[in-house]
C-alpha cells in the first residue's frame, strides 16, 4: 500500500489538536465537495483523500497507531499495539510476542502486516512462528459531510450522496439539527478476515434562512402589518412553514409586539406530529404618499390627542 500523508493532506501539522484538524478537515471539504465540482475527478479524488485523513486523525485511539506504524495501522489491533508498547519493540522477552531462533513461539506474523515483516528482512520462516488464523478486523469508518437548506429539513427528505466513490440513497427525517450526525450501520469500508463493515457517519450541516431563525424546535419571523389594522384591529396571514396561517390582530397592537402560534414552529426530530412553536414579530408600517384628505384627517387626529 501507498504511504500516505494524513496530515500534509489535511495541511495540518503532526502535533495539531483535535480543534484543528476538525477545522482543516472542514473547510478542505467544503472546497472538494461533489456538489460544488460536478463532474471534477480530481476533485472527487481529494474529497475522498480528504475523508480518509480525517476519518483516522480524529480519532485518537487511531491517531496514535497511524502515527506508530504509518498506512499499516488499521492491520495492529488494540491488544497487539498496547503489547508492542509494553515490551519496547520485538525481542523483549515479555508480552505475548516472543521470539526464538527455533522451536515453536507465541509471535503470530500472520496478525503483522508487511510493515513488521519489513523490519525483519523477511527473514523468520518455518518453524520459528507458530502460525495461527488470521483475526478478524472491523472495517474503516467513514465521515462525509451535507449541507440541508432549513425549509427542505422541516420534512424528511431523500437525497443521493457519494462516498469512497460510490452513491448511495438515504432518508434525512425531519426536524435534524444543524451539526446533528448520522450513523449508518455498515456502510463503511469492507471488514478484513471476516469482520464486520465499517460505519458511516454523516455530519449535517442546517444552513441558514432569509425568513426564519431557528431556536430548538422553535421559529422566529418579522411580520408587517399596516398602521390602520395595528390601531383598529383585524386580521392578518402569516405564511409559516407549515402553510398559511390567520392571526388575529387585537386593536392598538405596538410595533415590536411579538406573537406566539403554538406547534407551528420546527418538527421536533423523531417525534412525529410534535412541533415547537412560531414566534412572529409584529412590525407595523407607516402609511406612505397620504392625500391631501388623509393629511387633513392625522391633522385632525393629532390635535385631538396633542399629548401623544
Amino acid at each position: 500500500m501507498q504511504y500516505k500523508d494524513y496530515y500534509k493532506i489535511l495541511g495540518v501539522d503532526k502535533k495539531a489538536s483535535e480543534a484543528e484538524i476538525k477545522k482543516a478537515y472542514r473547510k478542505l471539504a467544503r472546497k472538494y465537495h461533489p456538489d460544488v465540482n460536478p463532474g471534477n475527478a480530481e476533485a472527487e479524488r481529494k474529497f475522498k483523500e480528504i475523508n480518509e485523513a480525517n476519518e483516522v486523525l480524529s480519532d485518537p485511539a487511531k491517531r496514535k497507531k497511524y502515527d506508530a506504524y504509518g498506512m499499516d495501522w488499521a492491520k495492529v489491533s488494540d491488544e497487539q499495539h498496547e503489547a508492542w508498547n509494553k515490551s519496547g519493540g520485538f525481542g523483549q522477552q515479555q508480552g505475548p510476542f516472543q521470539y526464538q531462533t527455533s522451536g515453536a513461539a507465541d509471535f503470530d506474523m500472520d496478525d503483522f502486516s508487511d510493515f513488521f515483516r519489513s523490519m525483519f528482512g523477511g527473514g523468520f520462516t518455518g518453524s520459528s512462528f507458530r502460525q495461527r488464523r488470521p483475526r478478524a478486523m472491523k472495517g474503516q469508518d467513514f465521515q462525509a459531510e451535507m449541507h440541508l437548506p432549513l425549509r427542505m429539513a422541516y420534512t424528511d427528505s431523500k437525497h443521493t450522496i457519494t462516498v469512497n466513490g460510490k452513491n448511495m440513497r438515504i432518508t434525512i427525517p425531519a426536524g435534524i439539527r444543524d451539526g446533528q450526525v448520522i450513523r449508518l450501520k455498515g456502510k463503511g469500508a469492507p471488514g478484513m478476515n471476516g469482520g464486520e463493515n465499517g460505519d458511516l457517519f454523516i455530519t449535517v450541516l442546517v444552513d441558514a434562512d432569509p425568513v426564519f431563525e431557528r431556536k430548538g424546535d422553535d421559529l422566529y419571523m418579522n411580520h408587517d402589518i399596516g398602521l390602520y389594522t395595528a390601531i383598529l384591529g383585524g386580521q392578518t396571514i402569516v405564511n409559516a412553514l407549515g402553510g398559511n396561517v390567520k392571526v388575529k390582530i387585537k386593536p392598538e397592537t405596538q410595533n415590536g409586539t411579538t406573537l406566539r402560534l403554538k406547534g407551528k414552529g420546527f418538527p421536533v426530530y423523531r417525534k412525529k406530529g410534535h412541533f415547537g412553536d412560531l414566534y412572529v414579530r409584529i412590525n407595523v408600517k407607516l402609511p406612505t404618499n397620504l392625500t391631501a384628505k388623509e393629511k387633513e384627517l392625522f391633522k385632525e387626529l393629532s390635535n385631538l390627542r396633542s399629548n401623544f
